[in-house]
């Protein structure tokens, strides 16, 4: 990597934490110059814009938060597990100030930013076929319930966490999310997992259980 582009790569690291906590009109060039060390000109020498530095931004805050909650994943064989493992790690701990990066940006950009809500539109895109085709990897496995929509349980888990998110960040607790996160851990285990044939006779068979004088 050459020297530019390494103080480039410095430059979006050192912004993504201030754009994802103020915004993109919150967060000013002076801002950015104090947490670089570099002066106007030397960020717009890597940048053309503000707006594509935000860009760029996002995109590492996106990269960054998406690597912790999909760390380990590939190691877990059976397809709800990893779902609940990814579910876990949402909002357990942030690994860019100021919280999600989707939901921020999102917000933020709803205002007319057309840049950087086709980034976020591409993150949500892209995290939404992840966990499709881990459900679908599922039903090929014969793990997970056949009949259910793929592209519809990757929304549910998505809409919950974020939705989640939101009221734990109005009401400035996390429970809220914490329970959106229990109502998916419920949620996968009872609709989204397939239960075996063999299992379910056995359940049918059992006798109803007698209450105790």
């Amino acid at each position: 990597m050459s020297k530019g582009e390494a103080t480039r790569q410095r430059i979006i690291a050192q912004s993504a934490p201030l754009f994802n906590q103020h915004g993109y009109s919150g967060c000013s060039l002076n801002d950015i110059m104090e947490a670089t060390g570099l002066e106007k000109g030397g960020i717009y020498r890597h940048f053309e814009s503000k707006e594509e530095l935000a860009a760029e931004a996002f995109d590492f805050a996106w990269a960054t938060a998406s690597a912790f909650r999909n760390y380990g994943l590939g190691a877990i064989a059976d397809p709800v597990d990893r779902l609940k493992q990814h579910i876990d790690r949402f909002g357990t701990r942030s690994t860019i100030a100021g919280g999600c990066p989707l939901l921020n940006t999102a917000v933020d950009s709803d205002d007319g930013n057309p840049i950087l809500r086709e980034r976020v539109f591409k993150a949500l895109r892209d995290w939404q076929a992840m966990l499709r085709k881990i459900v679908e990897e599922g039903i090929a496995q014969g793990t997970i319930n056949p009949h259910l929509d793929p592209e519809a349980v990757a929304s549910h888990i998505i809409g919950s966490l974020e939705g989640g998110m939101v009221l734990s960040r109005i009401e400035r607790n996390d429970t809220a999310l914490r329970n959106a996160r229990n109502h998916l851990e419920t949620y996968l285990e009872t609709q989204v997992r397939r239960v075996p044939d063999s299992e379910k006779m056995r359940s049918a068979k059992l006798p109803p259980r007698r209450n105790r004088k």
